[in-house]
């Protein structure tokens, strides 16, 4: 994957929640909300259940039952997106939709995707993440 990888994804993790809690609005100069707890949860949940399936599979490959569960992970990420501003701006910095396309029917992919969302998860909570 071009956007991430197994040496960097902690990293980029913890740089999209340092960026997202250190966001101000330039019309007010007051903090914005970052994404909540929860909300980031139920996106990891979504994906957590592709996983424990592609998990089990012995080939590399995806087949098209889970290609087909991702895709419509992705269109759920743009739907909740579209709900609530601070869900578009997680989502948009840590690039998920991007990685989402880039997954490419891999199993390792979709497996470092899996593990870039429980990396965001880890540094929003230990950067005073709330509900």
């Amino acid at each position: 994957m071009k956007t991430i990888n197994d040496g960097n994804y902690v990293d980029i993790a913890e740089t999209v929640i340092k960026k997202l809690k250190g966001k101000v609005n330039p019309r007010n100069n007051k903090p914005i909300p970052m994404v909540t707890t929860s909300k980031i949860r139920n996106l990891l949940a979504m994906s957590s259940d592709i996983y424990n399936n592609v998990l089990l599979l012995q080939d590399d490959k995806l087949d098209s039952d889970l290609i087909g569960r991702i895709e419509y992970l992705r269109m759920r990420f743009v739907y909740e997106c579209g709900r609530e501003p601070s869900v578009k701006d997680f989502v948009t910095e840590a690039k998920i939709l991007d990685i989402l396309k880039e997954i490419s029917g891999s199993k390792a992919n979709y497996i470092l995707f899996n593990h870039y969302m429980e990396a965001l998860i880890a540094f929003h909570k230990f950067h005073g993440g709330n509900d």
